[in-house]
């Protein structure tokens, strides 16, 4: 079995991986398998802006772009500026560009002021399309220091449809220190960081597309 973790480290659900630690062979040997890993999920964010603007108009979220190292179930921190390495038996529950597309939708919703927003994949004619690029989704150590710091950049494009005419763009970037070292520490920073980037970018998006 594998434990799903939501950010407050509550067992959030259960997923069918086979035996954990062993395995029968079809001669009744024991053959050793790999630990499970434990799968964390973040949340969307659901408090924003009080002069938030409403939007009449239908909005795709499409699923941000990321470089091989950040497209990946893993969780990735550096130890230097030139390597990647991921956390032991620890996982996202899903691919991270997926994970953020999903919790970008959720909140959007959460807001109340849009008409309309969702995937690419549900068939939504839209009036906008945000596309975005993840740039950093990573823990980082500095020297002398054994507690991370979780660094969270999304740029993204407002896409006018039926033109494909770009009407805004903008980076947000936000960096949030661990409580401590432990993996539920870290995912914890994960979690306050993108959540600002996602408050950052919700709000951007109903007002750019508002003036567009």
């Amino acid at each position: 079995m594998t434990a799903i973790f939501n950010r407050r480290g509550l067992l959030r659900g259960l997923g069918a991986s086979g035996l954990m630690g062993i395995g029968l062979t079809a001669c009744g040997g024991i053959i050793p398998q790999a630990p499970p890993s434990n799968l964390y999920t973040l949340s969307p964010k659901n408090t924003f802006a009080a002069d938030l603007p409403r939007a009449t108009w239908q909005l795709v979220v499409e699923e941000p772009y990321a470089a091989g190292g950040l497209d990946t179930h893993r969780i990735a921190i550096m130890t230097n500026p030139y390597e990647v390495k991921y956390y032991a038996e620890a996982r996202w529950a899903e691919r991270v560009p997926r994970m953020i597309q999903t919790l970008l939708v959720e909140s959007f919703e959460n807001t109340g002021k849009i008409i309309s927003v969702g995937r690419q994949s549900v068939g939504l004619r839209s009036d906008f399309n945000l596309k975005s690029e993840l740039r950093e989704f990573q823990a980082e150590l500095v020297p002398n220091d054994p507690v991370p710091t979780v660094r969270v950049a999304l740029a993204s494009k407002l896409i006018q449809q039926p033109r494909q005419e770009i009407v805004a763009a903008t980076n947000f970037e936000r960096r949030v220190k661990a409580s401590g070292t432990d993996v539920l520490s870290v995912v914890q920073a994960f979690d306050e960081a993108l959540g600002r980037v996602l408050r950052d970018t919700v709000q951007w998006t109903l007002r750019s597309g508002n003036t567009a």
